[in-house]
């Protein structure tokens, strides 16, 4: 169960992710700044980290194919494609108290139905899943209707 700390890893990173980014995007008046600092932070974690794994375990630049070159980086693209569309959210008026528990709320079920097709299930998924669909856009409506008031 180690993978479970680095899931709470991502939890914690990405729950306070659009709130931090709509206030750098405030405090640097403009939205485009903003997403040029999250390209940076991308590049510094996302490039300069696996390299030194890769070069500390000796290696290298090894071991890429085309396929899996292709795959991983349009699934890069798709990350940051989701960051350019939160950042647009909010510069069209979205707060962090909506753009999040919808982007959250709706990903999951996209990941699901994407995954499900890429890699089809052996039999036909429990009936419970469609509730779990259901429960998860309760959900997110109820997180963004009963949601605290701002100052």
């Amino acid at each position: 169960m180690h993978w479970l700390s680095f899931v709470i890893g991502a939890v914690l990173s990405w729950g306070v992710y659009g709130s931090m980014l709509h206030d750098g995007q405030g405090k640097l008046g403009s939205p485009m700044r903003a997403l040029l600092c999250v390209g940076i932070a991308y590049f510094l974690i996302g490039v300069l980290v696996p390299l030194a794994v890769l070069f500390s375990q000796g290696q290298g630049l090894r071991g890429f194919t085309t396929e899996g070159t292709t795959t991983a980086t349009v699934a890069g693209a798709l990350g940051a494609i989701g960051a350019v569309c939160i950042i647009f959210a909010f510069r069209s008026g979205g707060t962090p108290t909506y753009v999040m528990p919808l982007v959250f709320g709706g990903a999951p079920l996209v990941n699901v139905l994407y995954t499900m097709y890429r890699h089809p299930p052996a039999h036909a998924p429990n009936p419970l899943l469609y509730v779990g669909f259901l429960v998860t856009a309760l959900g997110a409506g109820m997180v963004l209707y009963f949601k605290p008031p701002a100052h």
